[in-house]
């Protein structure tokens, strides 16, 4: 069927520069849930979105794996939040039923402008690790990011990437390379608790997802690459970036609706 392969060779290319985006700050979301969407437009969302998640888990596991042979990853935190993450990604997921995920849009749009502001105003934001000492705190404070963050990927999920992120810079003092492994790897978890959700509930679209894992994976590796030789300057930049395109994004589908 050519028309069919043609719409897997669309949702390639942006798996492929989902994969990318997502390896050095997330936001990868942003390109290929937009993709899913116009590719199979009659299509239950929900599926799509487990679609999407399948796809993704590929990628964000590589992407973590590229960071953690080059970067000390803060284990002592990471797994405390990754478990976490992993019980609020699927509370979230169920949570979905309850109430309407647009329903946070406005708030996510405030806090979103917010964490750009503080990043602008802040240029030695996340440029040097300044990570505390006491481990039994960091671990507190990382299962509450973990379960918090996790909630809201499982129940919206737009920005979870950079929240992570900014969050681990803020308040565990973490440069941005080190934030952005560390987010990864609470990611895999999310995506992990997504996946059995939806693959329990809903058809999933395998075919599709098998392209655009494959395609995630090369750019993922691309990315982790990129971030890894251009360093936390980099990082940085590109967080700024994926964060003001989620900024304008929210606010047009808020105004739209």
């Amino acid at each position: 069927m050519p028309e069919f392969d043609s719409v897997l060779l669309l949702l390639g290319i942006a798996s492929f520069f989902a994969g990318l985006v997502d390896a050095v700050v997330g936001g990868g979301g942003l390109i290929q849930i937009p993709a899913l969407f116009a590719a199979f437009p009659q299509t239950l969302p929900a599926t799509l979105f487990g679609t999407n998640k399948l796809a993704s888990v590929v990628g964000t596991s590589s992407a973590a794996m590229q960071y953690a042979r080059r970067v000390a990853v803060p284990w002592h935190v990471a797994l405390p939040g990754a478990i976490a993450a992993l019980v609020g990604s699927w509370c979230g997921a169920r949570a979905v039923a309850y109430l309407p995920p647009t329903l946070l849009k406005p708030v996510i749009l405030v806090l979103l402008i917010l964490v750009a502001a503080y990043t602008f105003a802040r240029k030695d934001f996340g440029v040097s690790a300044q990570e505390h000492p006491d481990g039994r705190r960091a671990r507190i404070i990382a299962t509450a990011i973990g379960l918090g963050i996790g909630f809201y990927d499982g129940f919206f999920g737009p920005g979870t990437g950079s929240f992570l992120i900014f969050l681990f810079v803020r308040v565990l003092g973490m440069d941005f390379l080190r934030a952005s492994v560390t987010a990864k790897i609470l990611n895999v978890a999310t995506n992990i608790a997504a996946i059995a959700f939806f693959a329990l509930n809903v058809p999933i679209l395998w075919s599709a997802a098998a392209v655009m894992a494959t395609c995630n994976l090369s750019g993922a590796i691309t990315g982790s690459r990129l971030a890894l030789r251009h360093g936390v300057g980099f990082v940085r930049k590109m967080f700024l970036f994926v964060v003001c395109v989620l900024i304008a994004k929210m606010g047009w589908d808020l105004m739209a609706h």
